[in-house]
């Protein structure tokens, strides 16, 4: 009987065992993932920062803000953006969009940017150096949740580097010590952001089965179209020679359930 016990208990033991092994290899399921239960933690701390301050920001602005304003600052932002987006057009060597995108800065600049008086024949497209690493054929590496900032990869992380580095605006901005426009940008870029992503954040955290992984899988197929120049929602993209770069990198779509 002794024995009997002994062998029921190794059993449990070992199906215990099993079911930890198991359990631990469901965080790190994804091979693009290797840092995931790093990941999860710097998430946590990014939903609660969004919870408690972004969101509620974000939610107050699209609700009170007159539709006129939203619309000019969005245009302003992308106005000012515009240089960083002619030297990733030109640096993908994408000539015509580089000329579309001239021209917008142009049409655009005899109203400060606050009307897209240029998007009737010039839609905006919009460009960053992670998107010409990736057509120059770097990978993406694996999947990154930066502070504050949130879904990346050390392609797109090293791309936000170089963006602000060649931004002409940020720099003569800070030459000029003009430092309470530098933080009212980036705060206007975070919030409206924020503004655009509301819904389908929304939509994710009721219906997905992993709210983290659906991120994260959502991420990785939106930079793989931008990469492509494929529509995402209000911003189309363009292309240069990525189909095969792309291609191995295709994620899977987001599981998520009724």
């Amino acid at each position: 009987m002794p024995r009997a016990s002994h062998r029921l208990s190794s059993l449990a033991a070992t199906l215990v065992a099993a079911g930890l092994l198991a359990g631990c290899a469901s965080i790190n399921e994804d091979p693009r993932d290797p840092l995931e239960p790093l990941n999860r933690h710097i998430f946590a701390v990014n939903q609660a920062v969004d919870v408690l301050v972004v969101r509620p920001i974000a939610v107050t602005y699209r609700d009170l803000v007159p539709d006129a304003i939203k619309t000019a600052v969005n245009n302003f932002l992308n106005y000012l953006k515009t240089p960083i987006i002619l030297a990733n057009d030109l640096l993908q060597g994408e000539w015509k969009r580089a000329g579309e995108t001239a021209e917008r800065f142009v049409n655009n600049s005899m109203t400060l940017g606050l009307m897209d008086i240029a998007a009737p024949r010039v839609p905006f497209h919009d460009e960053d150096f992670g998107q010409t690493l990736a057509v120059w054929g770097a990978g993406e590496g694996p999947y990154l949740v930066l502070p504050l900032i949130g879904p990346s990869n050390p392609r797109d992380a090293i791309g936000m580097v170089v963006d602000w580095f060649i931004d002409p605006v940020y720099w003569a901005a800070h030459e000029s010590q003009w430092d309470g426009f530098i933080f009212g940008r980036t705060a206007a870029r975070v919030i409206t952001a924020r503004v655009d992503t509301l819904k389908i954040t929304d939509d994710l955290e009721r219906t997905s089965l992993d709210y983290y992984a659906a991120i994260r899988d959502i991420y990785r197929q939106r930079r793989a179209d931008e990469i492509r120049n494929r529509a995402t929602g209000p911003t189309p993209r363009a292309t240069f020679g990525e189909d095969k770069a792309v291609a191995a990198e295709e994620p899977p779509k987001a599981v998520v359930t009724d």
